[in-house]
């Protein structure tokens, strides 16, 4: 009854035709239930895997995520106009969140495309086809210093065009950057590789007149690190108060840490809001240190009924207007 009641405030609620507004999670995992034989994270997650990732778990996570965007949208009066995941399987596991929950009633629009990431997952994005369209979309391979193809997730490239108000584009990059999985110091090279990669993208589609760029992601490493000195000037860290504020959107250790982030051209860093959304439901007590954690759907190989081991973040533009030279 009030997931209904929230779905119709929503629908009914006022829009500005000029805002913009951008989510990003990392779904912890998110494999669908079938094993394809890609990997061993696909035969780990599945139902007879040693996760025992059952048909019910997955439909009952596709609607913990959809609550959780609802949540999301009513503390904002609307609901995100696009939303970036990382750790999904494939565009079946997009697909589902989107058609398959309440959030089928937003009409979003899925771009996917399937990486050659090793543990098998990839990034994505919805949007919401009644505020924009889909004008182009690319994924970007990382590749290291020495020309060699880091098999990683893709940076997902998407133009959003807006359909109706003052005429506008938003260019949205989706990006999940390698792990400090067997230590920071040795898989350094990766993450530098991967923001290298933002910034030249970032960095040309400036060059083509694209003015309007946000970044997000889960970059694995925190504002103050070493990665983020590549930035150079191209893209500007949303983030930053959040971090010296001690905010974050994973807990090690009894830390939080904020390595989700939002990254913008020069042109919106005045006009950019960014929030970690604390949504109740995605936070249990931490039975190692004094406070919260997120809810985690695995501990180990216990099923723990939870979303993510990441909070998600979003970020508000309250007024984007881009008049002149849009491509046809």
């Amino acid at each position: 009854m009030m997931l209904a009641i929230l779905i119709s405030t929503l629908l009914s609620s006022p829009l500005d035709r000029d805002s913009f507004s951008v989510m990003f999670w990392n779904l912890e995992n998110f494999f669908d239930w079938k094993d394809s034989g890609y990997s061993d994270s696909d035969r780990e997650f599945s139902s007879f895997g040693d996760r025992r990732w059952t048909i019910g778990r997955f439909y009952s996570k596709c609607d913990a995520v959809a609550k959780a965007i609802l949540w999301t949208g009513s503390s904002y009066g609307c609901m995100p106009d696009a939303i970036g995941f990382s750790e999904v399987e494939n565009g079946f596991v997009v697909g589902m969140i989107a058609n398959s929950t309440a959030l089928r009633k937003y009409g979003y629009g899925t771009v996917h495309y399937e990486s050659e990431d090793t543990r098998g997952i990839d990034v994505a994005l919805l949007y919401r086809k009644d505020r924009f369209r889909c004008a182009g979309s690319v994924p970007h391979r990382i590749y290291g210093p020495d020309g060699g193809r880091i098999m990683t997730r893709d940076i997902l490239e998407v133009t959003l065009r807006s359909v109706s108000g003052d005429p506008f584009e938003v260019v949205v990059l989706v990006n999940h950057h390698p792990s400090k999985y067997g230590g920071e110091k040795e898989s350094l090279p990766g993450r530098m590789a991967a923001m290298r990669c933002l910034v030249h993208i970032a960095d040309s589609l400036i060059g083509q007149g694209h003015g309007n760029i946000v970044a997000v992601g889960d970059f694995n490493d925190t504002p103050d690190g070493r990665v983020s000195e590549l930035m150079d000037g191209v893209l500007h860290d949303m983030s930053l108060d959040l971090f010296r504020a001690g905010k974050g959107t994973i807990r090690y250790k009894g830390k939080w840490e904020l390595i989700d982030r939002v990254l913008v051209s020069g042109n919106l860093d005045s006009i950019c809001r960014m929030d970690i959304c604390a949504v109740p439901f995605l936070l249990v007590e931490d039975s190692a240190s004094p406070g919260k954690k997120p809810f985690r759907t695995y501990s180990g190989p216990r099923y723990n009924g939870g979303v993510s081991d990441h909070l998600p973040v979003m970020a508000f533009f309250p007024r984007i207007v881009e008049n002149d030279n849009l491509r046809q």
